[in-house]
């Protein structure tokens, strides 16, 4: 049975990633990685499948509505695809590491899946790179998290970039104040979300309440900006949880001052996400030109205590797909899935260009062999189209080897001797620049 293109279509949301895009993924998670491991972060690997009651311990409603689940032949449970890492890292810390001294700092790096709406056009899978902090409840703590996320940023070769920090307890405190519950919270949660001041004060007409609450709700739509907003919420907010929060993320401003990163920093006091699940300083990453965040996150200090294990503990995540389209045209991510050689024999004995082929590969050379028997200029073609920075031509042992640049066609004559010196790179370089 032969299937039709439509039968070998791939679900909505889910995509193919081709030897360039692959590579490219690659080239950003490894230098992602490379950071968080330059600040103490150890890597953990997180399995592909849990158990659904407990993986949904560790989420919120939100996440839970977004779960993959299905059920286990072997135990008769429910099982689930992680649709986060953070709550497997929350686990992993409760259970395996619970003996071990705090903080823990653990970075890990996989793929997730999410249940979305068809018509969104969103991804199902999402690329997770990031870092747990486990163990510390301080502004230094939050600080680092941030500074890390730009650090990784810069690293990219990014630089018109945007953190975008929150402080969920500010909002938390002026919704306590206000006395609502249920539908009009709800409700008026999403109005500031939207940054709908008018929705706001139609609700506030809808359901009355103090006059400083009314106050701090309309003000919550428009606490975005700079520095100064800071103090624009101090003279408006006069509840105790609020000021609080207020006073949380003035420290970990004066923190990152000394680190210098203030020029990458905007604050949105009415940011409502993560109300449910964080529990302190948030924050986003956002390129400019680019709509969606390329990271997140935040503090969230009560969800290894729901795996038995109270602890503090914050972090963040890159989204690797949205880097990929934010860094995709920078030069040093361009070609990194290009081999350095083709291997082309043109003699029965293949001894001798098996003997070459390895010693390109232990001096660090990407080479392949054209196995298949076709000529000299199909073969280049096939070079060409498939990325490979030079051809070799290997003919019998009078003659010498014979390197061919894919790109043009130049030609360099190589010998024989040259094979096993740490330099033929560089003089197949430097010669193609002669022609």
């Amino acid at each position: 049975m032969i299937l039709s293109p439509s039968d070998i279509a791939l679900p909505r949301g889910v995509s193919d990633f081709l030897p360039e895009a692959a590579a490219k993924i690659g080239s950003i998670e490894s230098r992602l990685l490379r950071v968080f491991e330059l600040w103490g972060f150890r890597r953990v690997i997180t399995p592909r499948l849990e158990y659904e009651d407990v993986l949904a311990t560790g989420m919120g409603d939100e996440l839970k509505g977004k779960t993959y689940r299905f059920d286990d032949r072997q135990s008769g449970r429910l099982l689930a695809l992680p649709p986060d890492i953070t709550p497997q890292i929350a686990r992993i810390a409760a259970t395996r590491m619970a003996a071990l001294p705090l903080p823990h700092r653990l970075s890990y790096s996989g793929r997730v899946l999410r249940q979305t709406e068809i018509q969104t056009g969103r991804s199902r899978e999402i690329f997770q790179t990031g870092v747990e902090l486990i163990g510390l409840d301080s502004p230094e703590a939050d600080a680092e998290m941030i500074v890390m996320a730009i650090e990784a940023m810069q690293v990219l070769g990014l630089e018109t970039f945007t953190v975008d920090l929150g402080q969920v307890e500010f909002c938390q405190g002026v919704f306590q104040a206000s006395g609502l519950s249920g539908e009009p919270l709800r409700q008026l949660r999403e109005a500031v979300s939207r940054k709908d001041s008018s929705a706001v004060a139609s609700l506030l007409r809808e359901y009355p309440v103090a006059p400083d609450s009314a106050r701090e709700l309309s003000a919550l739509p428009r606490l975005f900006g700079g520095r100064e907003v800071l103090e624009t919420a101090y003279d408006i907010v006069s509840n105790s949880r609020s000021r609080a929060a207020l006073e949380n993320l003035r420290q970990v401003l004066e923190i990152l001052d000394i680190h210098g990163v203030a020029d990458h920093l905007s604050i949105d006091l009415g940011e409502t996400r993560g109300l449910d699940y964080h529990s302190g300083i948030t924050f986003e990453g956002f390129v400019t030109g680019f709509g969606e965040p390329v990271c997140s996150g935040g503090r969230y200090d009560n969800l290894t205590c729901r795996y038995g294990f109270d602890a503090p503990a914050t972090g963040f995540t890159f989204n690797l797909l949205n880097l990929l389209q934010t860094v995709e045209r920078r030069p040093e991510l361009q070609g990194c899935a290009a081999t350095d050689f083709l291997l082309f024999n043109t003699c029965n004995d293949r001894r001798n260009v098996l003997q070459v082929a390895r010693q390109l590969r232990s001096q660090g050379y990407t080479t392949a062999r054209d196995i298949i028997r076709r000529d000299y200029a199909h073969s280049l073609e096939y070079a060409q189209k498939m990325n490979i920075r030079c051809m070799l031509v290997i003919s019998d042992e009078q003659e010498p080897y014979r390197a061919v640049r894919s790109c043009d066609g130049c030609a360099i004559r190589i010998e024989r001797t040259m094979i096993s010196k740490p330099g033929l790179m560089n003089y197949i370089e430097e010669s193609q620049g002669e022609n």
